[in-house]
């Protein structure tokens, strides 16, 4: 077992029914205490180095005989093991929905943005003599925008309508609140284990479009399942 965040124990697995448990370690309240951890927020290399390691837990956990994660967010924290070991109890009705849900599956990121240079590329140009030349190639770099954007959004759209039909749940995911220009589409992917070679084939198709279209297209992953244990949008 990796050795679990910065200044804790070790984790260990409690038993909370039928095969099921649940990852524990204890933490010191000077560090992981709630005023402590809202002062810190901010601090990007600490809150880094913590969610490593709590993934490295995540993801080690998960290749113990093709084991399924639930895995819980990042300071996710109660009084007492026991406690933990309780409230879990008390939620086996959902958990089992989760697990049922998330069995055998992978979570896929994409993001779609505008690639760099995009505009001037589209942008059409005409040598301008007199002022009414002047307004007439702003009103074409303008519409030239316009239809740059919707071609844009719409082939964005398309690529969470076609990757979500190889995959089991599909789920828009909002932008970071810190990115100066939000990404056209960023979407969570929740793909059956042996699909994911079809998975990665369309999302190399969606690409190609994307690229023709003017956009880019990050692929990530594999990852546990962070985006579904609440569920997702499903597909009709």
């Amino acid at each position: 077992m990796p050795p679990g965040v910065p200044g804790s124990s070790r984790p260990a697995l409690l038993d909370i029914w039928d095969g099921l448990s649940i990852a524990v370690s204890t933490v010191p309240l000077d560090v992981y205490g709630p005023e402590q951890i809202e002062r810190r927020l901010h601090d990007l290399d600490w809150v880094a180095n913590i969610a490593l390691a709590h993934e490295a837990v995540v993801e080690h956990i998960g290749k113990i005989g093709g084991a399924t994660v639930v895995p819980m967010k990042l300071f996710t924290m109660f009084s007492e093991p026991e406690r933990a070991v309780e409230e879990m109890r008390s939620r086996r009705r959902q958990l089992s929905a989760v697990i049922k849900r998330i069995k055998d599956c992978q979570e896929w990121g994409v993001r779609v943005t505008r690639s760099a240079g995009t505009p001037q590329q589209q942008t059409r140009t005409r040598p301008i003599r007199s002022g009414v030349d002047f307004l007439a190639a702003k009103k074409r770099a303008r519409d030239d925008e316009r239809d740059l954007s919707a071609r844009l959004h719409a082939e964005a759209e398309g690529v969470l309508l076609q990757l979500g039909r190889v995959s089991k749940q599909a789920k828009r995911r909002l932008p970071p609140d810190a990115a100066a220009t939000p990404p056209l589409l960023e979407a969570a992917f929740l793909v059956p284990r042996t699909g994911s070679a079809r998975f990665k084939a369309a999302a190399r198709q969606a690409a190609r479009r994307c690229r023709a279209a003017g956009g880019d297209l990050a692929l990530s992953g594999p990852w546990p399942a962070y985006n579904f244990i609440d569920g997702g949008e499903r597909r009709t």
